[in-house]
């Protein structure tokens, strides 16, 4: 019998990657980013979940994200992605006509699937959150990863706001 793999049945935080549609750099516009950040803390909230970090590049993102039943992460993803694509269409596009002509074919926002990697100790915790911290900084958009607005490093290392509660929770 064949069974379907799932990357959420265990309390363990859940690395998420996603990515724009094509790869396209969909997200250089902040409004954009604004729209990402904001979805993301209001479905922490409707799903009780954590956040341990993020960072939000041109074309894809990252987040650590941590929920207190299993079975979350799924329908966590679905909709983070679904309310974007459909705020940034509605909201953002009509403001930027530069912008709005990327997304003009009404093709996808976002790519179909995303990639999730369960965090099962504090060790590989943190080599995640310095692993998506530091894109910015190998990307050459910054020269330190607290230099990047769009991130959860100035939470880690100056103790900053960064747009939503940014939660540590032991995987051990």
């Amino acid at each position: 019998m064949i069974t379907k793999s799932s990357h959420d049945d265990a309390l363990y935080a859940h690395f998420v990657t996603f990515s724009c549609y094509r790869n396209r750099n969909l997200l250089d516009h902040d409004q954009a980013k604004r729209v990402v950040l904001g979805v993301l803390d209001s479905q922490r909230l409707i799903q009780s979940a954590r956040i341990l970090g993020f960072v939000m590049m041109p074309n894809h993102v990252h987040a650590l994200i941590w929920f207190p039943q299993t079975g979350q992460l799924s329908q966590f993803m679905k909709q983070w992605k679904q309310r974007t694509s459909k705020i940034i269409r509605r909201d953002v596009m009509p403001m930027l006509p530069a912008y709005q002509k990327q997304i003009e074919d009404g093709s996808a926002f976002w790519q179909r699937k995303y990639h999730a990697f369960q965090v099962w100790s504090d060790e590989k915790l943190i080599e995640k959150l310095n692993y998506m911290h530091l894109n910015p900084v190998r990307a050459g958009f910054v020269d330190r990863a607290t230099d990047w607005r769009w991130s959860s490093a100035r939470h880690y290392e100056w103790n900053r706001t960064v747009g939503i509660p940014i939660e540590w929770c032991p995987t051990g």
